[in-house]
């Protein structure tokens, strides 16, 4: 299979990802023949193809490597002071999740 080759899925989010457009393009050619095979279809206004840069699980992805989303680290450096065991908890959670 190409999962963790050069596929990602999360839930109904695939992200395909290649060195090249050339690469990419047979990529895409997978998948989507997989995809078919299986009687699966996306719908085209939700696709961005060929993208040099993308969002995905609060996180950008691009030719540069993976970096946290900033508003993702704004989020964190906005959140309250916790006052309780569980608020520690809950921002914890949070925070560990982009560590």
């Amino acid at each position: 299979t190409f999962l963790d080759h050069f596929v990602l899925i999360f839930l109904d989010d695939i992200l395909i990802y290649s060195r090249t457009r050339e690469e990419h393009e047979e990529h895409l050619r997978q998948v989507l023949q997989c995809l078919r095979e299986q009687r699966l279809y996306g719908n085209l206004e939700k696709c961005a193809f060929f993208q040099p840069e993308v969002q995905y699980l609060g996180h950008i992805i691009s030719g540069e490597g993976i970096a946290v989303d900033p508003s993702k680290i704004r989020a964190i450096m906005d959140w309250p002071a916790p006052t309780s065991v569980t608020e520690v908890r809950s921002f914890m959670g949070l925070a560990g999740y982009y560590r």
